[in-house]
């Protein structure tokens, strides 16, 4: 799964809104204003476009950048997913028992993604009033 493909489906959650409060090029996801995952380059990709700057001749950033998502997780099955993928790694900046960061680096299968994406989504509706999740979920 790539960038666009990522942003799409996130998209496509009812009531999902994009957000930056982090500031430019950390895109937050919101459903009825709570962040159910984030999407920015990772460190590899950073480190990448500063070393372009310096170096003109060195492959392309586009090459080099790989996106993170961070997606709420159920504890237990945060370190099961870790132990399966070695591109799911502890939530970057979040709290690492309830936060995973999956690098899309094309290693992990799209359904199983869009499945990691469904569940951040469904516990962070989870914990809203009845009436929230009602408005929320009619449209699942």
């Amino acid at each position: 799964m790539d960038f666009e493909r990522a942003k799409t489906y996130l998209l496509s959650k009812p009531q999902t809104e994009l957000d930056f409060p982090f500031g430019e090029g950390v895109y937050v996801f919101k459903v009825k204003g709570k962040m159910f995952a984030t999407l920015s380059i990772g460190k590899v990709g950073k480190e990448a476009e500063a070393k372009a700057k310096a170096d003109p001749e060195t492959r392309p950033v586009s090459e080099q950048q790989s996106w993170w998502m961070n997606l709420k997780c159920d504890p237990d099955e945060a370190a099961i997913l870790r132990d399966i993928f070695p591109s799911v790694i502890p939530g970057y900046h979040m709290n690492k028992a309830l936060w995973n960061t999956v690098i899309l680096d094309g290693s992990i299968p799209q359904g199983e993604i869009e499945r990691m994406i469904d569940n951040s989504f469904l516990l962070v509706v989870a914990k809203m009033t009845q009436k929230a999740q009602a408005s929320v979920l009619i449209h699942l």
